[in-house]
């Protein structure tokens, strides 16, 4: 029998673990929320994603809690300060992104949690990895959202940030089936709804 621990990717720093128990993995709705997940995952690209749990609070100080409607209004006008910020990620590309995808937020014609949720049929799917060699970095969902993503103006969500981000969003759960967090993250899809 498999001793019960956690997935081997949070290691045993306090920040991580937390984000591990806490946050990874449990289905998120709400579309602020999922709009800075997929942020944040685009910002990690080519960084640790430990570098973007650092660096979170001040980033959802310095864009406005990833609001779209503040990002495409007053985006621009911030751009140049924040890449004299050492707080966040400074990369002119990432952040430039940042406010083009608010707007493509704001110009889908359905709320971003439908669209988003839309690719598992609005219900988290429950893996049963066993080990981290099965776990997938794109799926035929993730190639699809991002599809769908790039066509509606967003930059930064190709299928390995987009399928990031539905592990992270608890669009599907991929704990290994020895951690605890499979568990619970599976309770939390049973009583879930959009």
């Amino acid at each position: 029998m498999v001793k019960a621990r956690r997935c081997d990717w949070c290691g045993d720093d306090p920040l991580y673990v937390d984000y591990h128990d806490r946050e990874w993995g449990a289905p998120v709705g709400d579309g602020r929320a999922l709009f800075e997940r997929l942020m944040l995952e685009g910002m990690q690209a080519g960084l640790s994603w430990f570098t973007i749990l650092k660096k979170r609070d001040h980033m959802r100080a310095r864009f406005f809690d990833f609001d779209p409607v503040a990002l495409a209004e007053r985006g621009e006008g911030a751009l140049e300060d924040w890449m004299t910020d050492p707080g966040i990620i400074r990369h002119r590309g990432k952040l430039e992104a940042l406010i083009g995808n608010a707007r493509a937020t704001l110009a889908l014609p359905e709320p971003f949690e439908e669209m988003i949720w839309r690719f598992v049929d609005s219900a988290p799917k429950q893996n049963r990895w066993r080990g981290p060699s099965q776990v997938p970095s794109t799926t035929a969902e993730s190639e699809a959202m991002s599809r769908a993503l790039k066509r509606a103006g967003f930059r930064f969500v190709g299928p390995t940030i987009c399928y990031a981000f539905m592990q992270s969003a608890g669009l599907v759960n991929d704990h290994l089936t020895r951690c605890p967090r499979h568990v619970e993250c599976a309770e939390l899809a049973r009583g879930w709804s959009l």
